[in-house]
């Protein structure tokens, strides 16, 4: 009823809080909850003035045009990321090279079990959820026991690539990595990640770019396992060819794709930046 809230207003009252939970309480079913609409209408909501609403629903979608048009520009950097450093690699394809096992050490992380949870010997270690495209989330890390033969086997090193070993979305987000940077001290690693330590001949920044380049054209999905769950098992991971030109060539690619990661991460954090302040804002017109 336009009398009572305009329909530019509506969307921004069904996204707040107070309206939220009210659907949540009245909601039926265990399983899988549904909003019970038969109830839900007789339910009374406070509502400001129309003048009031009208000139709410006016901030609101500017702010929402905002926050589209920043999620716009991020799509177009990592579109603009992406081409560039296939195109990069491109220019490299005559260089010579390396299956991985030669080129570095590969290593599968260890497996979580009951018996390495008695917390004698704990250590913070990183799993699959902790590896997005490019950089390590560690927002949630986890412990469990690394005895001295186990820390020296699965501990993690400054330069070290982790590689997602498995997913259960499908092959194509099989193969994700990032690089370690001691970010925290004494940490291992779950049997969910691969470990690659590239040797002195392979710069780590140039060999996680060539496996985000292979990540994006599917070159690591075509090698994984595919059943229930998809797995980029550490004998195929082996068989996975590097590029291997002089290191001057490496460190000049590497510098060259700086500028467009660093206008990505950049336009990322202002997106996590402008989605807390697009709720502050929603919450401080519409409790």
């Amino acid at each position: 009823r336009p009398d009572k809230v305009l329909p530019e207003f509506l969307p921004f009252l069904m996204m707040s809080d107070r309206f939220m939970n009210r659907a949540v309480e009245i909601s039926v079913g265990s399983l899988s909850p549904t909003i019970n609409w038969t109830t839900l209408k007789l339910e009374e909501f406070d509502l400001p003035p129309l003048d009031q609403q009208r000139r709410i629903a006016e901030i609101l979608w500017a702010v929402d045009e905002v926050q589209r048009e920043n999620f716009l520009l991020s799509g177009d950097l990592e579109i603009l990321r992406r081409t560039r450093l296939i195109a990069a690699f491109a220019e490299i394809a005559n260089a010579p090279t390396m299956a991985a096992c030669d080129a570095g050490e590969v290593q599968l992380g260890r497996q979580r079990a009951p018996q390495f949870t008695t917390g004698r010997y704990s250590k913070p270690y990183l799993r699959v959820v902790n590896v997005v495209d490019g950089e390590l989330d560690l927002r949630d890390v986890q412990e469990m026991d690394f005895d001295e033969r186990d820390f020296a086997r699965f501990a993690l090193r400054d330069g070290d690539i982790l590689i997602t070993e498995g997913d259960i979305t499908g092959p194509q987000n099989v193969g994700r990595s990032a690089i370690y940077r001691g970010e925290i001290q004494n940490c291992c690693f779950q049997k969910t990640l691969l470990r690659f330590r590239p040797n002195s001949f392979l710069t780590p920044e140039f060999a996680h770019a060539a496996l985000q380049k292979a990540f994006y054209a599917g070159e690591l999905a075509r090698i994984a396992v595919t059943t229930t769950v998809s797995h980029l098992t550490a004998e195929r991971f082996q068989k996975f060819r590097f590029p291997v030109p002089d290191l001057d060539t490496q460190v000049r690619i590497c510098r060259e794709l700086i500028p467009v990661d660093q206008a990505r991460r950049a336009q990322a954090e202002k997106v996590r930046s402008w989605t807390v302040a697009v709720r502050a804002i929603h919450d401080s017109l519409i409790p």
